[in-house]
């Protein structure tokens, strides 16, 4: 691992009392700062059998970095090792979008434009008119119609049919050089490798073996090949594409460019999940590997792999021949395969993807014999402050509370008076809201809120969600002529305190898994936003697309552009979100419906994570997570608001564990320090 210096201690003391906001953007000095696996969220012995992987198959070193963190490495650090072909993602692809920065080519410019000599080497290829529709788009994507000669032939016409062409990375290698008129490697040190702090000491740019040495008397370089690289300074080229081209503030290469550059090429590429000479698993290729994940893969299997929302670069270095290849290629094409093979190891490490919270230290529940049971049977239990002082829940699949109904329900409605420790359940009968019907088959709630007096409902398994509200507090309801029927399978409302007093303004935001269904763990939560005065106009709505530079929510009307408020793949199942008034946080409740990988019944078993922001979009930190309770956390867990203490130390968690309306309390240990300079 990497020692820290004066400064970097002094950083990372910082830094630890940051919000996560602050943890994503750590950035290398002249070392990478080095961490425990498990203080950013990762299992220790998960990542060194991702390393025994690597070497196991003749890998000689990589590492992991998370959060901005080095917190696994395996192999000597000093050692460069000849990456091959990820020289065209890692450096190539940059030093285009450099080139498209500066406004020196656009991607859909002819290559002829800048290049007119391109391909002219083998005659019979300057007779068929094909040379001057090649792009700088289709170089970049393999699809110019140059097969792998040295030098190639053009045998397809440009955009119709992709070939993997070493030479036609190199052309575009030396277009670039005449558009910048100077050696790309002293264009790429100045411009990237200085600005992040790569030693020169860590890499290397071979002479050409391929192409002649030389374009116009200005030195030229191979894209196909050529660096000679340490795992650490490669991982810092993969940590700036991880941070959107910036780098410690400033702006190195464009969020756009790199966007595009790692997403599948639309044009017919030899493999479906091409980019600008990166893999990409943006079409789900692989399974078991985040669908946001991107990879610059050589020879040998020495390659980057960039992953957004697990916030992970991870290297792998081969020794630049077959002798380190991993397995998983059955036809030679399937390149993303092998990388696939190891990086699932790593996926399988975050245990969690969020960092601890900056607030809340740790959590201490009450023994299990002290947990309070009531209403055998049923489930679910979304819950909201009402403005009688009542807490008002719904459950599904049972008869409520004592003295229980005579009829199962799909959908019932109750109300609680009390403390947590003594309080009473009653059944509130409805026709209007009543459901009948088990599992998939009958509607059921999933978020509660009172706004103004008046109770609304979203109800799931309504093909995907429909909403309804009473003014009467529960007695009789109205159903809304709409419903969601993309994503929010299982929606939810941010609850504040009773009858909504506290809200943070004058909207109700609502959260759901991105999925069509109660029933399917999604890889990402969306949320919407409505004001409070028209939640039953679906005109009325937005949705959380993405932040904006400044930390800002962008919103959307369109739900088809939605974007992730909570990533974790194939784990954003059921939640709740609450606002902790005295901690000035927000708590997300997310419950897993598998453990270790395989299916469970969360009522009897499983686990669950408590994530704290201050925002209802972030950023996200893990205030508590088990891959295991010590009791079954039901299939959805909250914090009602009235349960919390005022001094912010002690809430109760209420949860549908053993089929029950259970409760137990949980005390929270918090750095004040952090909540008073909010």
């Amino acid at each position: 691992m990497a020692r820290r210096n004066k400064a970097s201690i002094v950083l990372l003391v910082l830094l630890l009392g940051r919000p996560a906001v602050a943890a994503a953007q750590v950035f290398p000095e002249r070392d990478w700062l080095a961490a425990s696996p498990e203080s950013q969220g990762m299992s220790s012995k998960a990542l060194a059998a991702a390393a025994d992987y690597a070497q196991k198959h003749g890998g000689l070193s990589g590492c992991v970095v998370r959060h901005g963190y080095l917190i696994h490495e395996w192999g000597d650090p000093r050692k460069l090792a000849d990456i091959k072909s990820a020289t065209k993602g890692s450096i190539g692809a940059t030093l285009l979008g450099l080139a498209v920065d500066d406004g020196l080519l656009k991607l859909d410019d002819l290559a002829q434009k800048h290049y007119p000599k391109i391909g002219t080497e083998e005659p019979e290829d300057r007779t068929k008119g094909w040379l001057e529709r090649i792009t700088v788009r289709h170089l970049a994507t393999m699809t110019a119609g140059f097969d792998d000669g040295r030098p190639p032939l053009l045998v397809y016409e440009p955009g119709k049919k992709g070939i993997y062409s070493n030479d036609t990375s190199n052309m575009l290698a030396e277009l670039l050089t005449l558009k910048f008129g100077e050696d790309l490697r002293d264009v790429f040190r100045r411009r990237v490798m200085d600005s992040i702090g790569a030693p020169a000491s860590e890499w290397a740019w071979r002479e050409n073996a391929f192409r002649p040495k030389s374009i116009d008397d200005v030195k030229s370089r191979e894209f196909a090949s050529g660096i000679t690289i340490t795992h650490r300074t490669l991982a810092r080229i993969g940590y700036l594409y991880l941070r959107d081209g910036e780098w410690n503030g400033r702006r190195i290469l464009s969020k756009e460019f790199i966007r595009e550059a790692t997403r599948p090429t639309d044009l017919p590429s030899f493999v479906p999940y091409y980019a600008f000479y990166w893999g990409s698993n943006a079409k789900g290729t692989y399974a078991d590997m985040p669908k946001d994940a991107y990879w610059a893969l050589g020879l040998g299997d020495s390659f980057v792999v960039v992953c957004p929302s697990l916030d992970v670069v991870a290297v792998r270095l081969g020794v630049g021949s077959n002798k380190s290849r991993l397995p998983g290629d059955d036809d030679d094409t399937n390149w993303g395969k092998r990388v696939e093979g190891f990086f699932k190891i790593v996926a399988q490490a975050a245990g969690d993807p969020y960092p601890q919270s900056p607030v809340i230290k740790g959590v201490t529940w009450a023994p299990k014999a002290e947990i309070v049971r009531q209403a055998k049977g049923s489930d679910n239990w979304p819950m909201t402050w009402g403005d009688d002082d009542r807490l008002y829940t719904a459950y599904g699949d049972g008869n409520g509370f004592d003295p229980k109904v005579p009829e199962k329900l799909s959908l019932g409605l109750a109300w609680l008076e009390g403390s947590p420790r003594d309080f009473s359940g009653t059944n509130l009968r409805s026709p209007t809201a009543e459901q009948k019907g088990d599992g998939k088959a009958g509607k059921k709630a999933s978020g509660m809120l009172m706004v103004e007096g008046v109770l609304h409902v979203w109800v799931r398994n309504a093909g995907n969600s429909q909403l309804a509200w009473s003014g009467d507090h529960g007695k009789t309801w109205t159903w809304s002529d709409w419903k969601f029927t993309t994503s929010f399978g299982c929606p939810t409302f941010l609850n504040f305190g009773r009858d909504y007093a506290g809200a943070r303004d004058e909207y109700v935001y609502v959260y759901s898994p991105d999925s069509n269904s109660a029933y399917e763990a999604a890889d990402r939560t969306v949320l919407a936003r409505v004001p409070k005065r028209r939640i039953r106009d679906r005109d009325a709505y937005e949705f959380f697309c993405q932040l904006d530079g400044r930390g800002e929510p962008v919103w959307t009307k369109d739900i088809g552009q939605r974007g992730a408020v909570f990533a974790y793949k194939g784990r954003c199942y059921r939640s709740t979100v609450t606002y902790h008034a005295a901690l000035r946080r927000y708590l997300l409740v997310q419950v897993r419906a598998d453990i270790d990988g395989r299916p469970a019944d969360p009522r009897f078993e499983g686990g669950f994570g408590i994530y704290d922001a201050p925002e209802p979009w972030g950023p996200w930190t893990t205030a508590f997570f088990t891959e295991k309770w010590d009791v079954g956390p039901g299939e959805t867990a909250g914090f009602p608001t009235k349960w919390m203490s005022s001094d912010g130390a002690t809430a109760h968690l209420v949860f549908s564990g053993d089929d029950c309306f259970s409760v137990r309390r949980v005390q929270f240990a918090i750095d004040r320090t952090s909540v008073n300079a909010k």
